[in-house]
């Protein structure tokens, strides 16, 4: 969700007012997800490098997320919204820690819609905590080397409940992936916008989802292949 300072500071207005108004997108954004009736929809909150922006911002996203958590709760019930939240738990205040723990909970039982935070979160991080566990099983003799494949791994990560993500839609024009969700998105769409989050409308996510069932996934293989020669050195058919 990135663009929320840059907007405000276009429009003269302290940064924080550009994480208030984001808000208000999440809000459009997952009313709409459930409309759409998506499985999933994960939203990066905090990255593992925001913890060098300064304090008094912090603060205030630190109270903004308290704040959500508790405010829309009800609507989660309403809405069928299950929560999950990822991420290390390292620097966020322990009453903030409780409301995620009590959303999470209240939550559980939704079937609908997952809305997933990610909350003091880094795609390496990630990965070195789930290297840990793993290592530590094979420490511990509880598995072999050998009982470590790509679906293994998956199972340690913060996401090993959900399914990898099919599109990745990021805001104000950046153009990178910024340490999310680094092995889920292996196979994930791009879908990028010059607006910043705060202007990201109901619009844009049926345009990007839209967009993203015209594309032809291949997953490393080759589309419509029974209509397609394959081709030798010398260009005749083998």
């Amino acid at each position: 969700m990135d663009g929320n300072g840059r907007w405000a500071q276009n429009r003269d207005l302290p940064r924080v007012e550009g994480h208030r108004e984001g808000i208000c997108a999440v809000r459009r954004t997952l009313e709409e997800s459930v409309r759409m009736k998506l499985e999933q929809l994960t939203l990066f909150c905090l990255s593992s490098e925001n913890w060098k922006r300064p304090p008094t911002e912090l603060d205030f996203l630190m109270h903004l997320l308290e704040q959500y958590l508790i405010e829309e709760r009800a609507t989660f019930m309403e809405k069928n919204v299950r929560v999950e939240i990822i991420g290390r738990r390292d620097g966020i205040p322990d009453h903030v820690q409780q409301e995620m723990d009590k959303t999470v909970e209240i939550c559980a039982q939704n079937t609908g819609t997952c809305l997933c935070l990610a909350i003091n979160y880094g795609a390496r991080s990630e990965l070195v905590d789930a290297i840990r566990r793993i290592s530590q099983k094979v420490a511990n003799q509880k598995i072999a080397i050998a009982d470590i494949d790509e679906d293994f791994v998956s199972d340690h990560l913060y996401t090993s409940k959900m399914k990898d993500p099919d599109l990745l839609i990021r805001t104000a024009g950046e153009m990178r992936i910024s340490n999310f969700l680094l092995w889920q998105i292996s196979y994930a769409e791009l879908w990028i916008t010059e607006k910043s989050w705060p202007e990201f409308a109901e619009n844009d996510l049926i345009a990007a989802i839209h967009d993203y069932s015209q594309r032809e996934r291949r997953f490393g293989g080759l589309a419509n292949l029974d209509d397609q020669p394959i081709v030798g050195s010398e260009g005749h058919p083998q």
